[in-house]
């Protein structure tokens, strides 16, 4: 069960650091993309920041395993807020891959847990 964790978690890990890096560094895709959510440019740093906490917080979890379960949680929490986000718009397409990431987030979280 933990060998599933450290895969599940470090693929989610890597996702959220390469779109947290993304929205750090202000892609302009990125800009445009969250632009049209409502988000401003100000408050990218601010998301792609919970982005790579939560990945951070993923790869700490394979030792200290708590913390593993409160990044797990936290992503989920994220995600969902994504697919709100996105639904709440009608953006259906760019809904579907933050909807794809609740259940590797919750898989995470889970799996974890149940590794304590």
């Amino acid at each position: 069960m933990f060998n599933a964790y450290v895969v599940v978690s470090s693929l989610l890990a890597l996702v959220c650091l390469v779109f947290g890096g993304y929205k750090v560094t202000a892609q302009p895709g990125m800009v445009e993309q969250m632009g049209r959510l409502g988000v401003s440019r100000r408050q990218l740093p601010v998301l792609g920041a919970l982005l790579i906490l939560g990945a951070i917080g993923l790869v700490v979890g394979n030792w200290v395993g708590p913390v593993g379960v409160a990044a797990g949680i936290a992503l989920t929490i994220y995600f969902v807020g994504a697919t709100l986000a996105h639904t709440r718009l009608g953006d259906f397409k760019n809904a579907s891959p933050a909807t794809v990431l609740i259940a590797v987030a919750a898989a995470a979280f889970v799996l974890r847990l149940l590794t304590l």
